[in-house]
């Protein structure tokens, strides 16, 4: 890509922000945290890894490829940046052993870098504004860290904290609710309540998901994450079908 391309103004191929695309965005979350769990288990770690990876690439290629908005190419890279997501905070904790709050500060301190580094270059991280190649790639960027630190942050809540997979479902639901409250109203500072909501929906999905899937024992229904996975890979495109396929033209 030239230097003229990648810094080409161009139309947005994201979604509008409503009640839809967060309820979307939800389910993708839990989708991804039962997905990865379901294909580690049944693969093993590195080619469940390896095939997320390939996947997640070729979906990610094809959305900064293409040339207008698609909902479906749009939706599925977001749901292979929850699976791949899930699996590299897994990573971090399982083959290498690092302990899920040290992961969160890691996490955190990469997210923090990646903003810094997209204000620096463009002078916003407003959703609003991601109209260019370069800004583009950043948006995507920021969205696989968010998912990787929400997957380290619920971990650790469940279990370094013993909050357990329902209760830190409820205690990520409540950290959603404000800045999306903040966000919803226009209080000011929009993109940083934007970005706070987006980041406390992997966490508030993922939990409820591991309560649903995971064994009694554990703290969970017993589902299977398996089972979970189809469910809400089957409301997963239900919503999707029933999105606009157009981009937002403001948001």
């Amino acid at each position: 890509m030239s230097r003229t391309s990648w810094l080409e103004v161009r139309p947005s191929k994201l979604p509008a922000i409503v009640t839809l695309f967060w309820t979307i965005k939800i389910v993708t979350t839990g989708m991804g945290e039962a997905a990865s769990d379901f294909l580690v288990r049944t693969l093993g770690n590195v080619p469940a890894v390896g095939l997320g990876a390939l996947v997640f690439a070729a979906a990610l290629v094809a959305q900064l490829r293409s040339q207008r908005f698609s909902k479906w190419i749009y939706w599925i890279s977001v749901a292979m940046v929850s699976i791949f997501g899930t699996m590299a905070a897994d990573i971090v904790h399982i083959g290498f052993g690092v302990p899920y709050l040290a992961s969160t500060v890691v996490f955190t301190v990469l997210l923090c870098a990646t903003f810094f580094i997209w204000w620096k270059l463009e002078g916003t991280v407003a959703i609003s504004s991601i109209n260019t190649g370069r800004r583009e790639s950043l948006y995507w960027l920021t969205v696989l860290t968010t998912f990787a630190l929400g997957t380290a942050a619920g971990d650790m809540t469940a279990r370094t904290l013993n909050l357990g997979y329902l209760n830190s479902g409820f205690l990520f639901a409540g950290v959603f609710a404000i800045p999306l409250f903040a966000y919803t109203l226009k209080v000011r500072g929009s993109a940083m309540w934007f970005w706070l909501a987006y980041i406390a929906t992997r966490p508030f999905g993922a939990s409820f998901a591991d309560w649903v899937g995971a064994d009694v024992a554990k703290g969970g229904l017993g589902f299977g994450f398996g089972n979970i996975t189809v469910v809400l890979t089957l409301a997963l495109v239900g919503l999707v079908l029933s999105s606009a396929n157009h981009p937002a033209s403001k948001t």
